[in-house]
């Protein structure tokens, strides 16, 4: 790569190379990133390189970790959070929060970590996947206050993300491809639980009752959100009347789901006069579905509220899931796009499990809009997040330091990294966990830096510790237990990887061959396969665990192994220990397979009452009187 393009790329966040999964340096195409800097704005195809703009003297954004100072070029005016002003020509003792200097720079102050948190167990759990005697052809927030009321002493259920949806058919199965991760997915609603059903007449309950959709083989979202529609919209002349004055960034929301049951889901489509929410005729429209819309929201966050509530009980409560992008043609897409790089797909490279890469399809971040705004928008989406959470999961938390971006036309292996202000994107997290009093996980899989890993340690922001992936690559060994981090949430999977049974049987290695997902032949992947099972055998028979091969004793040694973990969080799934051998997604498929679709097997009633469910929570729940704090001084 020659020298103007590397420089011109250092100066834009631009990686020209990286370290792969294997620590390996692999250099990135110019192809590549010309293509991720002309999405940044930046046109690199050829002639003169113009040099970067100078950097202000005083940026959009400034970040202070608590006690951190910093001098101004000249005095300016400060507004602090709580209204109060000065004049300073030095920020220093600043409170924790989100200040104003002048009329361009916002200044927010972090904390330099969080509260340890509890050491506790609890359940993974994909709500959708749910069904009960009540729950119409999908789990939903009724489910998951009975699966809370019944899971034994979890301190946690952490769930799948509950994002919004476009509100349109067809409805995407995807939890993370959401419409908007700022707002929740009305699918989850309980018919019956609202005020409004429980206030309507026989005949209307008798009308929306009859809508009710059947459990199928598989979750037909389309089906489920047009049957709740259409029993919303028979309730709705029974609303209270809706302030759309009350929050006006939910109004914004519910104006693109109304344009887009005129126009379609995907506003990159609509009249050009409608594409932008600011324009004239966006601000001039008018429609009852508004309010319906902010309804429906208001309906979801009473029922999160409650589901909270019913969790109140446990160290941590419920944790919410949040995915890593958005959906490029959905509401965030429209609403946020002065804040995202038009065009961008994000993914990941290559790794063990995803051998050609990813391209999840989802719009990213533009990292200098983020700070010319003051990370506005980053700050909205964490607390409305918030409100309704005990904790936060950050999938792929890697992302922020460095996203992989995938220019047009180009596969997923043939991206690069764009790169973040880790200082602000952390510390703006940590800044608004801390005012919700939550617990933070960071799923730091894949190809990781140490510096991304160490941060989380330092800033009390949980890791993800994976039974598949807590080994030594060299020999191709498990660590035993109490390698484990202390700073982390052990689970023995996640939803892109095999189940215990899975794994067991090898079913991930047919199923992948099946759809022409292996980089090699099936028989190296099998004899991979063969080569991980004996080598996970070996370790739980190390540790005294396992006296069988049998699929369930294995399934039960797994899980005395996360016990013995020094881990603060450890979690079971419901896909382990009902021994489904099917895993909820399978990267880098889409209608191939039938990601996210797949309900369990027993009712709620019968996960609730399975022998082994109750078997593993108590081992689980064992723990939390036996895991203590490290000595001081130790290494964890």
């Amino acid at each position: 790569m020659d020298a103007r393009l590397e420089a011109l790329a250092t100066a834009h966040g631009v990686a020209t190379w990286y370290e792969n999964y294997q620590r390996r340096r692999t250099e990135v195409s110019p192809e590549s990133v010309i293509g991720v800097l002309g999405l940044l704005g930046v046109d690199a195809t050829g002639g003169p390189a113009e040099p970067p703009a100078p950097a202000p003297d005083q940026p959009g954004t400034i970040v202070l970790r608590e006690g951190q100072s910093r001098d101004l070029p000249a005095p300016a005016e400060l507004t602090l959070e709580d209204g109060t002003t000065r004049t300073v020509a030095r920020l220093e003792n600043l409170p924790l929060g989100w200040h104003r200097l002048g009329d361009a720079t916002t200044v927010v102050v972090v904390p330099v970590e969080l509260p340890k948190a509890p050491v506790t167990w609890g359940w993974m759990l994909q709500l959708y996947a749910l069904h009960s005697a009540e729950s119409w052809g999908i789990g939903d927030l009724g489910d998951l206050r009975t699966f809370v009321a019944g899971c034994g002493d979890a301190g946690l259920v952490l769930l799948n993300p509950l994002h919004a949806i476009t509100p349109v058919p067809p409805v995407p199965a995807s939890p993370y491809s959401p419409s908007s991760r700022r707002f929740a997915n009305p699918i989850y609603l309980r018919i019956s639980d609202t005020v409004e059903y429980q206030r309507a007449d026989e005949s209307v309950r008798r009308r929306v009752d009859a809508l009710k959709p059947a459990t199928g083989e598989l979750i037909d979202y389309t089906a489920v959100w047009s049957a709740k529609l259409a029993a919303l919209e028979l309730l709705w002349p029974l609303a209270e009347p809706v302030d759309l004055a009350a929050d006006p960034g939910l109004t914004d929301f519910a104006r693109f789901c109304a344009l887009a049951e005129i126009h379609g889901p995907d506003w990159q489509k609509w009249p050009a006069e409608l594409r932008h929410p600011d324009s004239p005729r966006v601000r001039e429209f008018r429609s009852d579905r508004i309010a319906f819309h902010v309804w429906i929201q208001r309906l979801v966050e009473r029922q999160l509220e409650q589901a909270r509530e019913a969790a109140a009980g446990m160290p941590v409560g419920i944790v919410h899931d949040l995915a890593v992008g958005i959906d490029p043609s959905g509401a965030d897409g429209w609403l946020l796009q002065d804040s995202l790089a038009p065009g961008v797909s994000a993914g990941a490279p290559p790794d063990a499990f995803n051998q050609l890469g990813q391209d999840w399809g989802l719009a990213a971040w533009r990292p200098d809009r983020l700070i010319a705004t003051g990370y506005a928008a980053y700050r909205d989406m964490l607390r409305r997040i918030f409100r309704h959470a005990g904790g936060l999961r950050v999938d792929h938390v890697a992302g922020l330091w460095r996203l992989w971006w995938v220019p047009p036309g180009m596969g997923p292996a043939e991206g690069t990294y764009v790169h973040y202000d880790p200082e602000a994107m952390l510390g703006i997290l940590a800044l608004e966990a801390r005012r919700a009093g939550a617990v933070v996980i960071g799923e730091d899989l894949g190809t990781v830096l140490p510096e991304m890993t160490e941060t989380l340690e330092r800033m009390n922001m949980l890791g993800s510790s994976v039974l598949w992936f807590v080994r030594d690559w060299d020999t191709g060994e498990f660590r035993p237990a109490a390698d484990y981090r202390r700073n982390a949430l052990a689970s023995i999977s996640t939803h892109d990887l095999p189940t215990a049974a899975g794994f067991l049987a090898g079913e991930q290695v047919e199923v992948r061959a099946e759809l022409g997902q292996l980089a090699g032949t099936v028989e190296e992947e099998r004899a991979t396969w063969q080569a991980d099972k004996a080598a996970l055998l070996a370790l739980l028979r190390a540790e005294g665990l396992l006296d069988s091969e049998r699929t369930e004793d294995v399934v039960v040694a797994m899980h005395e192994f996360l016990a013995r973990t020094p881990c603060r969080l450890v979690t079971a799934s419901l896909y382990d220990v009902l021994l489904e051998k099917r895993q909820p997604n399978l990267p880098g498929t889409f209608d191939e397979y039938p990601n996210w679709r797949i309900p369990l097997g027993p009712d709620l009633a019968g996960i609730l009452d399975d022998p082994l469910f109750r078997k593993v929570a108590g081992i689980l729940g064992k723990r939390n009187s036996e895991v203590d704090e490290p000595a001081k001084g130790s290494a964890r």
